[in-house]
């Protein structure tokens, strides 16, 4: 990106998974991306949620992870 001339502005992140209990872990993954990709911590939002026993990340079989930038 950036020897094409663009940064990251910002970074959305959503870890769906019935299990283990991410909280405890946000911050610090949330500080890892940040610093990962040369961002202000405040710029990088790392959430958490589950799918209620629903689907494959319900049953524990797996997990998903989705994110997107903001590319300026």
């Amino acid at each position: 990106l950036r020897e094409a001339g663009f940064t990251v502005g910002n970074v959305d992140v959503t870890i769906v998974a019935q299990a283990p209990r991410l909280a405890p872990y946000i911050e610090l993954m949330r500080a890892h991306i940040a610093e990962d990709l040369g961002l202000a911590a405040g710029a990088v939002s790392v959430k958490a949620t589950t799918t209620e026993h629903m689907g494959f990340t319900g049953r524990g079989e797996g997990v998903a992870a989705f994110a997107i930038a903001l590319v300026k």
